[in-house]
């Protein structure tokens, strides 16, 4: 799994490449960590763009429903982007999509 970020005034973006599975939820929980302590106090906005992501294991739904939670807690937004069809279907079965801002691509 490949991470790169971005952090513009109030908007922190993590680009994820690869898988997300048990074997690197940790290097995915700690980047989402990370984002969230550097937004504390700026009613930001976390991205997370999934372009390059083929997989997410239930252990990363539960990476991006507890930074959900957060975000709303210190006032700001998480927004999903650029979400691959079979991803996509899997936030649809989940119920991700009515609860978190994604927006889906088409491949």
């Amino acid at each position: 799994m490949v991470f790169r970020t971005n952090m513009e005034g109030s908007i922190y973006t993590i680009a994820v490449e690869g898988r997300i599975s048990m074997l690197n939820v940790a290097e995915f929980q700690q980047q989402a960590d990370d984002a969230i302590a550097k937004l504390l106090g700026k009613n930001g906005t976390l991205i997370m763009d999934f372009y390059g992501l083929k997989y997410i294991s239930s252990a990363g739904l539960r990476v991006i429903m507890s930074s959900h939670k957060q975000m709303i807690k210190c006032g700001g937004t998480l927004k999903i982007i650029n979400v691959l069809p079979a991803i996509m279907e899997i936030f649809e079965i989940t119920g991700f999509k009515g609860l978190v801002d994604i927006t889906g691509t088409e491949v």
